[in-house]
Formats: structure tokens, sequence, C-alpha cells
């Protein structure tokens, strides 16, 4: 019987029981979504092929173009609030108004585009998506 963290893979012939909301917090956190410990990412996005503590395999991961709808969603959301939030008030010209709005834009994407890919590797390693739960696609 292989562990799973804190639970069992199920010997039954069934999928093992893998949470999801867990796995999805340690992947944006950055660490293994199997042991919580390790770490997800070598580089800024660049997910490593094993975990460095547990060894569970992470190279099955096909975040793709997922994160990035997500971001973009997040993203288009904040900078939409700021600008309705000045849009009406004189307090910045239209041409700062241009400025704030884009350079919040770039931080908040820069800022959630590792978590948000996180997840997604959580996510498929909990729901067993993409060859983790032992299986080709």
């Amino acid at each position: 019987m292989r562990t799973f963290g804190d639970h069992e893979e199920v010997t039954s012939g069934e999928a093992p029981k893998r949470p999801v909301l867990q796995a999805m917090a340690r992947g944006a956190f950055g660490t293994c979504p199997n042991c919580g410990k390790g770490r997800l990412f070598t580089r800024w996005l660049a997910v490593d092929s094993h975990c460095n503590h547990c060894g569970e395999e992470l190279f099955h991961h096909r975040a793709d173009d997922l994160p990035a709808y997500l971001n973009i969603f997040v993203t288009g959301h904040v900078v939409i609030g700021v600008m309705m939030l000045f849009l009406d008030s004189e307090f910045l010209p239209v041409w700062g108004l241009t400025v704030m709005t884009a350079a919040i834009a770039v931080a908040v994407a820069a800022a959630m585009m590792r978590p948000l890919k996180g997840m997604v590797v959580g996510a498929q390693w909990a729901l067993s998506m993409h060859g983790f739960g032992g299986h080709d696609d």
C-alpha cells in the first residue's frame, strides 16, 4: 500500500483519495502537492520532475494555458475594479489612470502566475489526471 502524504491509497483497485483543496493550497505555496515539504518549482514557472523530499513524480502535469487564463480573469477583475474606483473622481487625469492601471495589471499578473500554476498542478495531482494516478491518458 502506497501512502500519499497524510492519506493512504485504497488497494482494492479504487482510485486513491487525495484531498483536492489541500493539494491546491500546497501547490499555491510552491510545495509538493503530496507531502507539502518538497519544492514544486525549479525556476520561476518550471515544475520540478520529482519532489526532492518524498520523490513524487511531478513531470506528468499538463498545466498548459489554464494558469494564464485564470491569471487574465483575476487580473482583469482587479484592474477593472481599480479603474472604476478612480474613473469618476478627479484624483488622476486619464493618462495617469492609464499608467497606474497598466502598472497594477503587470504587478498583479506577475504575482499571481506562480501560485495559479501551482494550484493547477496540485489539482491535477489530487484528481489523478494526466498520469498522476499511475495510468496513461
